[in-house]
């Protein structure tokens, strides 16, 4: 399966038309939205509609920056799945996750993020292959590094450690766009707002 996953849009409508167009281009199956897709739970108007325009299977998941409301009216009127504390089957991959963040606007305690990460998995935890997806970074990695007020969670950790996706999904710190750590077998990316082609 090949996926275009990205995050931190902040309303930014451009760069959802340019990510649109990328996944057209490149014949993905499915565009995951890490979160963040607006600023301080405004600019939502016409958000998502270039995924819309062009039939492309959406997955998204609130950030610091928007309400668990808003994603859920974005999902409702642009027919992407939100994901935050659900999870899902597609070709056969367990996709699973939890949005928000220890710090922002909208923000969960570390023990929230975990129970929502824990419930989301029980339901795909059979599934040979898996996704986790969260807007916060794990911390104690180099993502969790390159920013001085922006922490990366326990929880993410935790939940990597327990649950063993094989890919795990993140954005939040924007300095840490495009790069890719290991903690254990699980491949951690910080797909950003430019977005980042994954394939599994």
């Amino acid at each position: 399966m090949k996926i275009l996953a990205a995050g931190d849009l902040h309303g930014d409508i451009g760069q959802a038309r340019n990510l649109a167009n990328l996944a057209k281009k490149e014949k993905v199956d499915l565009v995951i939205l890490s979160g963040d897709l607006t600023l301080a739970d405004s600019n939502t108007k016409g958000l998502l509609g270039p995924f819309k325009e062009k039939n492309q299977k959406v997955i998204i998941i609130p950030g610091n920056h928007e309400s668990i409301a808003t994603t859920d009216s974005l999902a409702e009127i642009y027919g992407a799945i939100n994901l935050h504390g659900y999870s899902i089957i597609y070709n056969k991959i367990g996709l699973f996750g939890c949005g928000s963040a220890n710090i922002g606007l909208f923000q969960l305690e570390e023990q929230e993020i975990y129970d929502l990460l824990k419930k989301s998995h029980d339901k795909i935890k059979s599934q040979e292959k898996k996704i986790m997806i969260t807007h916060v970074h794990p911390d104690k990695t180099l993502m969790s590094k390159l920013s001085e007020i922006v922490p990366g969670s326990e929880a993410v950790t935790k939940a990597i450690k327990s649950f063993k996706p094989d890919i795990a999904i993140c954005s939040h710190v924007h300095e840490a766009e495009g790069i890719e750590e290991q903690i254990g077998n699980t491949r951690v990316i910080n797909v950003g707002k430019s977005g980042k082609i994954i394939e599994i």
